[in-house]
């Protein structure tokens, strides 16, 4: 019989754990500014390339921050260990060198990062989307339409299927439906016990994974914009093509369905949703975000105050902020100058059109909340500081990620990753598919960018299957590195998607990530046949593949959680 362990010996375990980790780190930069002592002064930066560049070890810092993520469950240490390790193997052990690498680097360093106009974009997005969630609470609307919802939705299933539905509906943009789709749903899936990280993954697979195959999204417009101008191909015409090749997508979505109708739950989201049944959301004491009562607490306040909160103060300002959101990408992208409504979207500036969504929105919610009365200005005005303060975690994992993710390109990860797919692509033809979803998997996994894998990708895939001949192939293997990369950034710590999903959820981050890490590894499993299966049949036939692999793939998906059903229950047996 397995011993049961004390909550105390857990957390002395857990604490020794830290030490050791704490210490093996601390021997490890220390050994790293120790080179300092064989460094020659400042090297020449315009001729100057780190000993690292391009090798293995430019995929340390990411490795070392996810690991440590993993092991300690302490987010903001861990991306920050990473980012010291990228910047001392960069500078060669010169200390002088490597604190202006961290903070300074051209377009890799954490205040460069911060000075990017896009990533600023994003963070100001963030937290006018915080705010946004604020005064629907302080409004009462969050309770009025929990109330209205709970008397249709009747049951956890149904809650979490509400929570898909709304998911695939907000296809324009991942950030934009993570945090709306947590922000709706959050109240109705606590009142049916539904785990936070279960909300975290429902949310999470129905951003990236959706809007990776939605024509009219800003994901189609980075899939068009990475396809090299000298290539002879219209991108969107090829992303098109490769949305039926898209297993991990697709695969996602019969497993969501899947899970969600029968009530399977595996892996550590079995133990979360089994708390959450017996009263607790959280299951860990992390509780970033609060412990589920700020709400509950501000809608009582609001009652006290003569505040009538009704459905319409939740619904009105979701809906114009879905219709600002999307006139702003297609503003960006020139629709008003005469631009077609889909070209606008290819050519939109989702961080640009997002923010003047955001705050449009929140200036027709403050007429809007005037007028109805249900809030009066110093209460909207204090919700400007508590949607601030509900965004502060996001913006700094986000920082921290997108500085890592500079650190990494500073030593060379992508030639690292150009140098593996161009040495096989000749000789492996039939099976490049299969190769590079798993390379584009791993480079999104450590770098934490989806759209950044396409970048380094595409244009590699392209001049691989440059012919005529070969354009079957080339839209199996695009919608490879497409899905790859989806799936690396649907499992990495340090994406900027997975960081956004449990915001909206608001849910601690590494419970997030370990408890959707075994749902996004079988659909990849999954997917990998299916690649393998459609790279073949390309190869030999040169023909629509996807008439035999995507049904193979649908069904191998559901065969795969049926046999887990029936392991997981023989174990309960």
């Amino acid at each position: 019989m397995k011993p049961i362990i004390s909550s105390e010996e857990k957390k002395r375990r857990y604490r020794k754990r830290q030490r050791i980790l704490t210490i093996i780190g601390l021997f490890v930069v220390a050994g790293l500014i120790v080179l300092t002592c064989f460094t020659e002064g400042k090297p020449d930066l315009e001729n100057y390339q780190p000993s690292a560049y391009s090798t293995f070890f430019a995929l340390l810092p990411p490795l070392v921050a996810i690991v440590m993520a993993l092991i300690t469950k302490e987010v903001y240490s861990s991306l920050f260990f990473g980012i010291i390790i990228g910047a001392l193997l960069y500078a060669n052990g010169n200390l002088e060198l490597g604190l202006n690498t961290m903070l300074y680097a051209d377009d890799s360093g954490l205040i460069k990062k911060l000075s990017d106009t896009w990533n600023v974009g994003i963070l100001v997005f963030l937290v006018l989307l915080g705010i946004m969630v604020a005064l629907m609470n302080e409004a009462g609307g969050s309770k009025a339409f929990g109330e209205w919802a709970s008397k249709r939705i009747k049951t956890r299933v149904g809650a979490q299927m509400a929570t898909f539905v709304l998911g695939v509906l907000i296809f324009v943009d991942d950030y934009f439906n993570c945090l709306t789709v947590g922000s709706v749903m959050r109240p109705i899936t606590d009142t049916h016990q539904v785990s936070r990280a279960k909300l975290a993954y429902l949310i999470d697979a129905t951003a990236a994974p959706v809007c990776i195959i939605a024509p009219v999204s800003s994901w189609a417009a980075a899939v068009t914009s990475s396809v090299p101008d000298d290539a002879n191909i219209n991108g969107f015409s090829m992303f098109l093509k490769t949305i039926p090749y898209n297993f991990y997508a697709l695969t996602t979505i019969v497993m969501i369905i899947f899970i969600t109708k029968r009530g399977l739950d595996y892996g550590s989201m079995k133990v979360h949703e089994k708390n959450a049944l017996n009263g607790d959301l959280f299951t860990t004491s992390a509780r970033p975000y609060g412990d589920g009562s700020e709400d509950v607490k501000t809608e009582s306040s609001t009652e006290k105050k003569g505040y009538d909160g009704r459905v319409i103060d939740l619904v009105f300002p979701v809906v114009v902020l879905i219709a600002c959101c999307v006139m702003g990408m297609v503003y960006s992208g020139g629709f008003f100058e005469g631009v077609p409504f889909i070209q606008a979207f290819a050519d939109a500036d989702a961080s640009y059109g997002l923010v003047l969504g955001s705050m449009v929105t929140l200036l027709i919610s403050f007429a809007f909340y005037m007028i109805r009365g249900t809030l009066n200005f110093r209460a909207f005005m204090s919700c400007i500081g508590k949607g601030f303060m509900s965004m502060v975690s996001p913006v700094l994992i986000l920082t921290f990620a997108w500085t890592l993710s500079g650190m990494t390109n500073l030593l060379g990860l992508k030639e690292f990753v150009a140098d593996l797919v161009n040495g096989s692509a000749n000789s492996l033809q039939m099976f490049l598919p299969v190769i590079i979803f798993a390379v584009a998997l791993f480079l999104a996994f450590s770098t934490g960018t989806s759209w950044g894998t396409f970048a380094i990708l595409i244009p590699i895939v392209c001049s691989v299957f440059a012919t005529p001949e070969t354009q079957e192939m080339l839209a199996i293997s695009i919608a490879a590195c497409l899905a790859g990369a989806v799936c690396g950034d649907h499992c990495s710590p340090i994406s900027d998607t997975t960081i956004m999903a449990s915001a909206g959820a608001q849910c601690d981050h590494v419970n997030h990530v370990s408890t959707q890490l075994p749902y996004a590894l079988t659909a990849a499993g999954v997917s990998a046949v299916g690649f393998l299966l459609a790279g073949i049949l390309g190869y030999v036939t040169e023909n629509n593949s996807a008439l035999i692999a995507l049904p193979v793939s649908l069904i191998a998906m559901v065969v795969t959680l049926l046999v887990v059903e029936k392991i997981d229950k023989k174990k309960q047996a």
